[in-house]
């Protein structure tokens, strides 16, 4: 990993795999900024992790969103790395049995969500000439299965907005869109139960992935990894 200090923002970072990257890189001297909608677990985090700023924020609120992001960038300045981790899964059902409310909740986290952090940071990285964005796809981004397609849907969808952002980029700055693999997380679980065990832990996986993340640079623009 490179040794110099980052400033890392990551949302969805009360379980999973947004918490273990918050973990690892805080661990690592780098400042996480992070955010989620539950308060029990960030507050955990604040007690762990103290040089951390961890805040409440609904990714699905534009002005909530907004006001976290102006708030992160007038402490700092530009992050030097934005990962859109914040998502939610459908309850395993065929589509034509998935309530309405249900998918309209899915399509604002996993799309909207991340169109609003993207929309509220990337300007101040574009103004700096640096910078790189992480939004976190899926197999099922690249792959179907069946009695998940809204979340199916949601990450094809982050496919292919990372792919046309990474034409708008201007030189110096990268968009990604990564499948982390499978991992034995909370989201994983409501889709396979006890056999999610069988999959490596999100602290496990960060050891190797934290450090490919940080190493990513104008050279990886466009990638799918």
């Amino acid at each position: 990993m490179p040794e110099a200090h980052r400033r890392i923002v990551i949302t969805g970072v009360t379980s999973g795999l947004g918490q273990a990257l918050a973990r690892f890189y805080a661990a690592a001297g780098h400042t996480v900024y992070g955010c989620g909608r539950r308060a029990e677990p960030l507050a955990a985090l604040r007690a762990e992790l103290p040089t951390g700023r961890f805040a409440t924020v609904d990714v699905t609120a534009p002005a909530a969103v907004e006001s976290w992001c102006d708030d992160l960038l007038a402490e700092g300045g530009a992050p030097d790395l934005v990962i859109n981790n914040a998502a939610i899964i459908n309850r395993n059902a065929p589509l034509w049995l998935v309530p309405s409310d249900e998918f309209s909740r899915l399509v604002d986290v996993n799309i909207k969500g991340v169109y609003q952090v993207i929309r509220s940071l990337l300007p101040s990285m574009i103004a700096r000439g640096q910078g790189v964005v992480v939004n976190f796809s899926s197999g099922w981004g690249r792959s179907t299965s069946p009695d998940v397609a809204p979340y199916c849907a949601s990450k094809w969808a982050i496919e292919g907005l990372s792919a046309a952002l990474a034409q708008e980029l201007p030189r110096g700055l990268a968009v990604v869109a990564y499948n982390p693999g499978i991992i034995d997380t909370p989201m994983l679980r409501s889709c396979f139960g006890p056999a999610a065990a069988r999959s490596p832990d999100p602290e496990r996986w960060a050891a190797d992935a934290a450090p490919l993340l940080l190493s990513l640079g104008p050279r990886d623009n466009g990638r799918a990894l």
